[in-house]
């Protein structure tokens, strides 16, 4: 039944194509921004552990998701948040870093595992030891030409950029081969959040979902 959750989560996550990653400083919006990149297509948050009570955050809104919605923590670097943060609501399980021990805790709770890698062995390591999907962190030092090099000799490993990903180069990863990709401030800009203009971040969700389709259809 794990297995069954993880493998649904990542297919989920690669059906939309982007992971949404906050950063808030102000809890109580959470809701607003699910409904606000739930209504420009985006399925897939992530809540940082940088977030004030981000695991009691997780628990009281996983009940209450729209339709289809999925809810991960972001920035886990030990076993017991991993476990704390599955138990809250969360599906899936993202670090900036790879730790055998997180990823082993994810799946034993049920949840996917994304670990940050940044090298090529550093990336093969965490696939071998159970990754769902590898997150290549940060990806702003890197570019998706790092991409189009990996998948030369690693086309089995899911890759997800996180970091420096924009509306202007959304498409540039999914071409090179990223199964999806991680966006911050780029389409949850703390800036909208503060002024309550989910409008703007709904549209920001809708063109980032079209990059993705785009570069998928134009790649195919």
């Amino acid at each position: 039944m794990t297995l069954e959750l993880r493998a649904d989560a990542v297919r989920r996550i690669e059906a939309c194509g982007v992971v949404a990653v906050i950063r808030l400083q102000d809890g109580s919006r959470l809701r607003a921004v699910v409904d606000a990149l739930a209504a420009g297509g985006i399925t897939a948050l992530e809540v940082t552990m940088t977030v004030p009570r981000a695991i009691e955050l997780i628990g009281e809104i996983a009940p209450a998701l729209p339709a289809g919605f999925l809810i991960g923590a972001g920035t886990v670097v030990d076993p017991e948040t991993a476990r704390a943060a599955v138990q809250a609501g969360a599906r899936y399980i993202v670090s900036p870093v790879f730790r055998p021990a997180v990823i082993e805790a994810s799946h034993a709770a049920g949840a996917a595992a994304m670990p940050g890698c940044l090298s090529p062995t550093e990336i093969l390591a965490a696939w071998d030891a159970g990754a769902d999907v590898v997150k290549v962190f940060p990806a702003t030092a890197l570019g998706p030409a790092y991409f189009k090099d990996l998948r030369g000799p690693l086309p089995h490993v899911k890759l997800m950029p996180t970091g420096g990903v924009s509306l202007e180069n959304a498409g540039d990863w999914i071409r090179a081969g990223a199964v999806a990709i991680g966006v911050g401030g780029a389409l949850v800009d703390p800036k909208l959040v503060a002024a309550g203009d989910y409008a703007a971040i709904t549209d920001r969700a809708k063109r980032f979902v079209e990059r993705v389709r785009t570069a998928r259809e134009t790649s195919a």
